[in-house]
């Protein structure tokens, strides 16, 4: 039995999503029917290299897009995820695994986890089928490439993007940096 505090479990589903995806969402909506609260915990990490979008960026498109779930909050935090979690009185911390590769990783830092704090425990989702593919990575460098990704993000996230592309147009000629 997964540990809760005070009968509610409450579990944290970390990422950096730069940007959020539907693939994200959909272990949104599943892991909001498995807990009784779900805190999307926005990393502040600066290891993955210069984000696309801000911190509060993310955890506002990631706002929105969660607007309907009751038991979900968004929040953002650095360091260590179990100090995190704790602050938080969360008993588990929700992971999506697509492939092999993704296990792998997964399941070396839910291990450190574990040893950190042996009261958190790690729970693995699939996503949907459809999603099984999608990375916020895949996403920045097809929508980059001028490919279609409305069915991949939410309209708010793809909203966002043009914005950002706008905003780094030239004003002379209309390019995009490294455009020819």
């Amino acid at each position: 039995m997964l540990p809760c505090v005070m009968g509610i479990l409450r579990a944290i589903y970390p990422g950096t999503f730069d940007p959020p995806t539907n693939g994200h969402l959909d272990l949104i909506s599943r892991g909001s029917k498995i807990f009784d609260e779900l805190v999307v915990a926005v990393l502040r990490n600066t290891s993955k290299g210069t984000p696309l979008f801000s911190t509060e960026e993310r955890a506002e498109m990631l706002r929105e897009a969660t607007a309907s779930f009751g038991n979900v909050t968004v929040e953002t935090f650095e360091g260590l995820l179990v100090d995190f979690a704790r602050m938080k009185q969360a008993g588990a911390v929700l992971r999506g695994i697509r492939a092999i590769s993704d296990y792998e990783y997964e399941f070396q830092m839910a291990m450190m986890n574990r040893k950190l704090d042996s009261n958190l425990e790690t729970v693995f989702m699939m996503p949907a089928e459809k999603y099984t593919y999608v990375s916020s990575r895949l996403i920045k460098g097809v929508y980059q490439l001028n490919g279609d990704i409305s069915e991949l993000v939410p309209p708010m996230v793809l909203k966002r993007l043009n914005e950002k592309r706008s905003a780094s147009r030239v004003s002379l000629g209309g390019e995009a940096p490294g455009e020819v």
